[in-house]
């Protein structure tokens, strides 16, 4: 499962003749608008859909609501084999302020190596680079069995349920056998494994009264105070990964919780004992913790302090493949061969629709273009790791889908 060093060759010789219409199809992503918080994927996804039917593919439109279609393509080798389904999100992040970029916000510039606008990190050079690999892999469907399948979906960055989690649900054959998400984790690196979430709504309480006449500790204020300044002290903490995945490249954030306090508001006049204080807390929580671990944490300092009740607003585990499963060792194996150096495993930080796969028992890995740990103003990524990831995606669903005795066609 393994590709060889014949479908390393094939792959980068195939992505270096597609270079011009990838980098035209990157383009068209970033000018067709798909921003946060409306998230219509109306427009990329024509954009694709067009793209698809080009190399005599027949992508289906699935839609949960208007204005947030998915876009569902497969085709079927040579003989039965394992399914593999290539995946990518067609949202994109706001813009925030507009004035703030130094470049074209919905138009694609390419400069010196890279490109950037709107998206093309998070992750519109992904599913771009997913495509080209896609219709090239239909050009080999003789010498490949199983299926493999293109899902291309809304929904993604704000983790909502019109997208892959609406697919799954309404198809459970799209599940498949190995998942290639084209999230990058930054640098190129393979992501193995991704962080849990967990968001805590926690509330203060406290006796009116005279503000003059307050005490240490008695506003709600100066308790949800207290108890967020010791949850800030948290993102010292590291921990230890699980042993399949014991090989994680050591990094600053992997394998660090983070306690973000994203919201903060209090009830009540300037002169007056605050009665109420609430906070909204996001943690992210790596791969040998879990968010019931941190949520017995949260209960017990909440008992020491005193007038403080938290609920859950969301959360997950966190979620990973092992490292010498045969998904990961194809994937490394790709990018190692088409690109000299090793692909690190490991912790994508935020959360991506890998997750779901990987809650249904599916393997699942995360390897893409965007260049840093996450996309923002001036998103940019580099030419050649878009077209290196076209190569990558290629030459892995080569060696997963290998059929024995077929040779490439060029």
């Amino acid at each position: 499962m393994i590709p060889t060093m014949d479908d390393i060759a094939l792959a980068k010789r195939f992505s270096e003749t597609a270079r011009e219409h990838l980098i035209e199809l990157c383009a068209q992503l970033v000018a067709a608008r798909s921003p946060q918080p409306e998230g219509d994927t109306t427009a990329p996804l024509d954009v694709l859909k067009a793209f698809l039917e080009q190399y005599g593919l027949n992508p289906r439109i699935v839609a949960a609501k208007p204005g947030k279609p998915n876009l569902v393509c497969s085709f079927e080798g040579a003989g039965t084999g394992p399914h593999l389904v290539f995946n990518g999100h067609l949202d994109t992040l706001n813009p925030g302020d507009e004035a703030a970029w130094t470049v074209p916000v919905f138009e694609m510039d390419r400069k010196e190596g890279r490109l950037t606008g709107l998206g093309i990190g998070n992750m519109k050079a992904g599913v771009a680079a997913l495509a080209m690999a896609f219709c090239g892999l239909h050009a080999q469907r003789s010498r490949l069995r199983g299926r493999i399948t293109l899902t291309l979906v809304a929904d993604e960055v704000v983790f909502g349920p019109d997208g892959a989690a609406f697919l799954l649900d309404r198809e459970p054959d799209l599940v498949g056998d190995f998942l290639i998400n084209a999230e990058g984790p930054g640098h190129m690196n393979l992501a193995v494994a991704e962080k849990g979430l967990l968001w805590v709504a926690v509330e203060a309480s406290a006796p009116g009264g005279q503000g003059m006449l307050t005490q240490p500790g008695t506003s709600a204020t100066a308790r949800l105070a207290k108890f967020l300044t010791i949850v800030d002290t948290w993102n010292d903490d590291h921990c230890r990964p699980p042993t399949d995945i014991e090989g994680l490249m050591a990094g600053q954030h992997g394998l660090r919780l983070s306690a973000n306090t994203g919201t903060l508001q209090a009830v009540g006049f300037v002169s007056q004992v605050a009665t109420r204080a609430i906070a909204e807390i996001d943690f992210r929580v790596p791969p040998g913790l879990t968010i019931e671990a941190i949520e017995d944490r949260l209960r017990n300092e909440a008992e020491r302090i005193g007038g403080i009740e938290m609920r859950r607003i969301k959360g997950w585990n966190p979620n990973w493949t092992a490292i010498d499963h045969p998904l990961s060792r194809a994937m490394d194996a790709a990018s190692s061969g088409l690109r000299g150096r090793p692909s690190f495993p490991v912790v994508r930080l935020p959360a991506s629709d890998a997750a779901r796969w990987r809650a249904r028992g599916v393997p699942a890995v995360c390897y893409g273009p965007q260049a840093e740990l996450a996309s923002g103003i001036d998103d940019y990524v580099f030419e050649d790791d878009v077209v290196d990831c076209a190569a990558v995606y290629f030459a892995a669903a080569l060696g997963l889908c290998a059929a024995s005795g077929q040779q490439p066609e060029e």
